[in-house]
């Protein structure tokens, strides 16, 4: 359980998605009580599951109860059957260890604002975490003392007919299903309305920028922009991406077409069919050691 008061002489800072706040200048921080933390670890890796065992250990020793979703199971963590039981556990923190794709799994599983750690494996590009298995002792130390700061995310999500999918933090890829016809989407936001015929297109977060519409040329955005990047897949009229307002956009197709949410969740979506992407209600909240934007594009190496 979070918990907000000044017994904690520690600089803290907060980022969110329009402003930065320096919450101290006299020394007084947010102190954060933590009870329950849920280990996300990659799939069948030893490594991952024997850092997940140590942070087990370590937690457990601290008093705070330690979770872990099946078919991962960690000595002194309660193994969840699966991840909709979540939402029964008030969690205070999440530890994704392993690369980006755990990261946005664990982050996927959270629909409210619980705080990620995340530790970056061996040949892991790790954008989006924080520290190396080498220094989790220390880290450890720092969270439970309450010396870190807690930098949102913007997330977005899609539906159709009233049925909402899982958020995502980097994008939301459309693209064809039938590879020998190239459809016509259509696209609206704010007053405007697009047709191109292309092979899909991809709506990426600030968060995502760095992700596959980076790959396909589009704009790296600060992470703290409130905006969005629509990224066409191979128009053939030669669509460039696009900066647009954080608005709900309009998606339909006269072909049945993929949605996949983050690179890891399929679904099918029949031609004609409109579907909304707009900002999702809770922003995803990491546990950051030090204030820094652009924090992905040093990751990428510049």
């Amino acid at each position: 359980m979070i918990s907000y008061g000044a017994s904690y002489l520690n600089s803290f800072y907060y980022i969110d998605s329009r402003k930065w706040f320096l919450l101290q200048a006299c020394r007084i921080s947010l102190a954060m009580t933590i009870n329950n933390i849920l280990l996300v670890t990659r799939y069948s890796s030893v490594e991952a599951e024997s850092i997940a065992n140590k942070v087990a250990q370590l937690v457990h020793k601290r008093g705070a109860n330690v979770y872990t979703v099946s078919p991962l199971s960690v000595e002194n963590a309660k193994e969840l059957d699966s991840a909709d039981t979540l939402r029964r556990i008030t969690l205070d923190l999440a530890i994704a260890i392993g690369g980006d794709g755990t990261t946005l799994r664990a982050v996927r599983w959270l629909s409210n604002a619980v705080p990620v750690f995340s530790i970056k494996l061996t040949g892991s590009r790790g954008i989006l975490a924080e520290i190396t298995p080498d220094q989790l002792e220390p880290a450890l130390d720092r969270i439970f003392s309450n010396s870190f700061y807690l930098e949102k995310r913007m997330r977005i999500y899609a539906s159709v007919n009233g049925l909402e999918f899982p958020p995502a933090l980097n994008e939301i890829l459309i693209n064809r299903i039938n590879v020998t016809r190239t459809p016509t989407y259509t696209i609206r936001f704010a007053q405007d309305e697009l047709k191109q015929r292309m092979d899909g297109v991809i709506i990426s977060t600030p968060t995502g920028s760095t992700g596959h519409s980076f790959s396909l040329g589009g704009p790296v955005l600060h992470e703290n922009l409130n905006a969005l990047v629509i990224t066409p897949l191979s128009s053939v009229n030669k669509m460039p991406p696009l900066v647009v307002p954080n608005e709900p956009i309009v998606v339909s197709s006269n072909a049945d077409s993929s949605l996949v949410i983050d690179g890891q969740s399929v679904y099918e979506i029949k031609s004609e069919q409109d579907f909304m992407i707009a900002r999702y209600e809770h922003d995803a909240v990491f546990l950051r050691f030090k204030p820094k934007g652009l924090r992905q594009l040093a990751k990428l190496g510049f």
